[in-house]
């Protein structure tokens, strides 16, 4: 396995801190940059050594554990499955709660920092949208910033040609109106200024028909343009709920092409549509939950970000699903579109803070045709259709997504539970209380 110079330096690093007597190594490295290879090359190394004689590895989602498989088993040239003879396992974190208490059941994550010889945390957004610390990851007692071993950051994988540039394009509206049966029509001039009225939401943007469309059109055409060069490349769209990515395909269906495919967590099949979508020539596709950060498709170059969900976590992950530079890539540019709501913007522009202006870019794209909103489209719908399902989940869902019927604890909050933790957590401090 030829490895990228910071994956070589990473897993080296991991293995002087282990055999200086230290368990534990967090590898902060930007999303796409390949770290499922840094730490099989790890676990290489320490079964070459004879240190380790398993290796257990948890992941957010089937896809992302599958790809974390394949990779483990090319490099130990073994199985991970678990069974007898295997040299480790992959799972998923939702799976762990189906286990017994003989295979380490709601305590699984205080006996994997416990009793495991070895731990290797990989994150490329080493921050939570809720208020929990980020699974296997230490904390400074100084200002509670994160502690990582090792940092690979997006600007350094674009100079070394392991990630693609980002180029973000943010859609507005100036002639936006709200109509009510019983007042005159409010208007506003932008996203943003609709978005200060509590009344609407920004789902309701999202899935105002201009909105969808429009950032379809604009997609197609970047689509097209990177085709000229990179042939197989696709588009992802992130939607809000299962009816409105039914609603995105059948807009692009209608106005642009029958090569699309929909993800979501009510198809059992949404696993094997995400592996075979990277080995076939199918254009686009739209997504509710389903593609989170550690999805292998490098051929997915170009995105709308139509979603509901703006935390910075949500929207770097999803970036980082057309950042993944493939071999055959020629043109080596990332496009991203999204509705400008303020948030968004927010985390465009401090994405960029680290690049060179000369190489990415933030561009405002106005969409002219109005957007007629009525009081009747304003409601949020709340219950069945939440962007986390209990198969694969990008956030931890709060109390309020799911009922105590349906809602299964997360790795993080049986951690906490085992701590008895009680605070408040952001990028910047921890605070318990």
């Amino acid at each position: 396995m030829l490895l990228r110079r910071w994956q070589h330096q990473s897993a080296t690093e991991a293995l002087n801190k282990y055999n200086s007597g230290e368990q534990h190594f967090l590898c902060l490295a930007t999303p796409g940059a390949g770290k499922t290879q840094m730490a099989a090359e790890v676990a290489r190394r320490l079964f070459a050594q004879n240190k380790i004689d398993f290796v257990f590895c948890f992941s957010p989602s089937v896809a992302t554990s599958k790809g974390m498989r394949d990779t483990l088993e090319g490099a130990l040239n073994a199985p991970l499955t678990g069974l007898l003879g295997a040299k480790g396992v992959c799972v998923t974190y939702q799976s762990l709660n189906y286990k017994d208490k003989g295979f380490w059941a709601q305590h699984i994550l205080v006996n994997v920092q416990s009793y495991a010889h070895f731990t290797l945390a990989l994150s490329g957004t080493p921050w939570r949208s809720d208020t929990r610390p980020v699974t296997l990851s230490k904390y400074s007692n100084v200002n509670g910033s994160i502690h990582c071993d090792y940092e690979y950051g997006l600007a350094e994988a674009i100079r070394e040609n392991v990630c693609r540039v980002p180029f973000d394009s943010v859609i507005d509206n100036d002639n936006i109106r709200l109509m009510s049966n019983t007042d005159e029509p409010k208007t506003y001039n932008s996203i943003g200024q609709m978005l200060q009225d509590e009344s609407v939401s920004y789902q309701t943007v999202v899935e105002a028909d201009p909105v969808i469309d429009f950032c379809l059109q604009e997609a197609s055409k970047q689509l097209d343009k990177v085709k000229r060069t990179n042939a197989n490349a696709a588009v992802l769209v992130v939607a809000s709920t299962v009816e409105h990515a039914e609603k995105i395909a059948e807009k692009l269906r209608k106005g642009f092409t029958d090569l699309v495919r929909v993800v979501t967590y009510r198809n059992n099949e949404s696993d094997q549509i995400i592996e075979q979508f990277q080995h076939t020539n199918t254009q686009w596709l739209v997504s509710v939950g389903m593609v989170s950060e550690g999805t292998n498709i490098p051929r997915l170059q170009v995105c709308c970000h139509l979603t509901r969900i703006k935390t910075e976590l949500h929207f770097r992950q999803i970036l980082g699903r057309i950042m993944r530079l493939s071999d055959t890539d020629t043109n080596k540019q990332a496009h991203l579109f999204a509705p400008a709501q303020p948030k968004i913007v927010e985390y465009a522009k401090r994405l960029y803070e680290d690049i060179p202006a000369e190489i990415a870019s933030i561009s405002l794209l106005i969409n002219r045709e109005p957007i007629d909103l009525a009081e009747s489209n304003l409601v949020e719908v709340q219950v069945e259709e939440q962007e986390n399902s209990i198969k694969d989940i990008n956030k931890t869902p709060t109390a309020k997504e799911f009922t105590l019927e349906t809602r299964l604890p997360s790795l993080t909050e049986i951690y906490l539970n085992s701590l008895g933790f009680n605070g408040r957590f952001t990028k910047e401090i921890i605070q318990n209380i």
